[in-house]
């Protein structure tokens, strides 16, 4: 499991002033701030497990892997509903292209380290990289008519319940999403059908800014201490996403060498 990056982000919403192509609208970044600390309990999850203090029927358990997939989907959402308000009015491209550099190299960091740390369960295709892919991919359904977005979203979501072959069960197609059994790994969000829902985030978005009161309007401000503070950390979620997990297991390592007789 993992988190959405900064590619995501409404460009040029770093103010809670002017128009709604240029302010922040508090509700994307308190769902991304909720999902990131989903992530953050996720992983926590997953570090007593691996060093033996939760058994693995409770970790990979039916809830538990609902409530994973819950998060990867409201990453994917989020990257749709982000590239619309990133692109509302005009492409905003020497940022896009900045946070989606940021956004691969934080995505083959991850599956260098993971392939020296878990060699037989690397992350080559995780919510980074299918994130990074929807975010390059969604450009070309931003004008479309959202009755086609909608018609191709849902294609996608179903296409991988009517097809799948062993011909992608290997890692160079696997990531496409039709494989009967994909490679082992620890994070896998494979195109079909994820890319689904971020098409299903750029018709909701659209559809929410179609009303030219709500287009037009400026969006409020965050206010009380906890919204504040969820928006805070939706706007940070890549460096927490990088950072969270080698924090975590390297506490687990030192508690458990502490604890060792």
């Amino acid at each position: 499991m993992s988190a959405i990056s900064e590619v995501a982000r409404p460009a040029g919403a770093e103010g809670r002033t002017g128009s709604a192509s240029t302010a922040r609208y508090v509700f994307v970044d308190v769902w991304r701030g909720l999902a990131i600390i989903g992530v953050v309990i996720y992983h926590l999850g997953w570090d007593l497990n691996f060093f033996g203090f939760i058994p693995a029927s409770l970790m990979f358990s039916g809830p538990v892997t609902v409530f994973a997939r819950a998060l990867a989907g409201s990453f994917m959402f989020l990257a749709g509903v982000s590239l619309v308000l990133a692109h509302i009015r005009q492409a905003r491209w020497e940022k896009f292209i900045w946070r989606l550099a940021k956004l691969v190299a934080a995505a083959v960091a991850i599956s260098v380290v993971t392939y020296f740390l878990f060699p037989q369960g690397f992350i080559y295709f995780g919510v980074l990289h299918a994130i990074a892919l929807a975010s390059v991919l969604g450009l070309a359904f931003l004008r479309l008519p959202v009755g086609a977005v909608a018609l191709a979203s849902l294609a996608i979501l179903v296409a991988p319940l009517l097809f799948e072959t062993p011909a992608f069960d290997v890692r160079i197609l696997a990531w496409i999403g039709f494989a009967s059994d994909p490679p082992l790994a620890n994070d896998f969000v494979p195109v079909f059908p994820w890319f689904g829902v971020t098409l299903a985030g750029i018709v909701c978005a659209r559809i929410y800014l179609s009303r030219r009161q709500l287009r037009d309007a400026r969006p409020p401000a965050a206010r009380g201490a906890i919204v504040r503070g969820l928006t805070w950390v939706g706007q940070r979620t890549l460096p927490i996403y990088l950072l969270h997990q080698p924090i975590l297991f390297a506490g687990f390592v030192a508690f458990t060498r502490l604890a060792a007789p």
